[in-house]
């Protein structure tokens, strides 16, 4: 099961980084290098294959999966690109790699972040169904990516940084559902955003994973590889930030991430068998190493 699915997986990747190739070949010549070295260094492309079966599951063209998916790895790597700069998390490395600020400058990452997210929406914006949902698709795009979303998410980490209090276990899920669910929420939903069709079942599913997939990553920071990672590890305990486990230990905190995918593979009822993939991408989510 984990081999087809990883199959299965790849296949999407190859899918979406064919188009990514193609649209950043179309970019200003100066930003093609560094654009292409922040969205085709690697990656699960978990988002991307959530956005393609999201859109499966409603029947809907393939090239609008693909198109989807482009559009929140741009997104997503747009978020990495600046959150790795100096004011940020500082971070040298990046998928084993250096991160666009060290391999250019912090002037060429913050550009790079910028056209990325550009780029984002004008893929989305071109996805070949009814107008109205392409607008709901975007409008859900931008606020999962914006002040209530995502980067609320990275203003809570950063105060978080400096308060003399560590959060606790509320406030460590609300930062997470806004940093790193809100993203991983509209990849879920998207397929029925752009059917115009009720998204409650797979809302469920996606902030059950969303949660699940910050566990995992808090794991991996404790007791993965980093060479694996592709990342430096332990930085959150080194600057004594709270986690989901230092608050809930190590073993209670994977217990828990079984028990949200469990939570997730079961909202995935009204579709039946068509919502396998999803199924796997849950158990996927708390079993990598990176």
């Amino acid at each position: 099961m984990v081999s087809d699915f990883k199959l299965l997986l790849q296949s999407h990747v190859d899918q979406v980084e064919a188009e990514l190739k193609a649209r950043l070949a179309l970019q200003g010549v100066p930003l093609v290098a560094p654009m292409s070295h922040a969205v085709l260094n690697g990656g699960k492309r978990l988002r991307a294959f959530l956005a393609m079966q999201s859109c499966g599951l409603y029947d809907l063209h393939p090239d609008v999966g693909v198109r989807a998916g482009m559009a929140i790895e741009c997104m997503h790597a747009y978020s990495l690109v600046h959150d790795d700069l100096p004011c940020m998390d500082d971070d040298d490395l990046r998928r084993g790699q250096p991160t666009v600020h060290v391999k250019w400058d912090e002037a060429t990452a913050v550009l790079v972040g910028d056209a990325l997210q550009s780029l984002s929406f004008e893929a989305l914006s071109e996805v070949d169904v009814a107008p109205r949902n392409v607008l709901a698709a975007v409008r859900a795009l931008a606020v999962a990516a914006g002040a209530r979303g995502m980067v609320l998410g990275q203003v809570q980490d950063i105060q978080a940084e400096t308060s003399p209090v560590p959060l606790d276990l509320a406030q460590i899920s609300e930062l997470q559902s806004n940093k790193t669910g809100a993203l991983i929420e509209w990849s879920a939903c998207v397929g029925a955003v752009l059917a115009g069709h009720d998204q409650s079942a797979l809302r469920t599913y996606a902030r059950a994973i969303g949660v699940a997939f910050q566990i995992q990553d808090d794991v991996i920071d404790v007791e993965g590889d980093a060479q694996t990672a592709g990342k430096k590890l332990q930085k959150d305990a080194d600057a004594g930030k709270a986690t989901f486990v230092s608050l809930l230990g190590l073993e209670n905190a994977k217990l828990r991430a079984k028990e949200l995918v469990e939570q997730a593979q079961d909202a995935l009822a009204p579709f039946g068998g068509r919502g396998d993939p999803l199924r796997h991408a849950a158990q996927f989510i708390i079993t990598r190493k990176m």
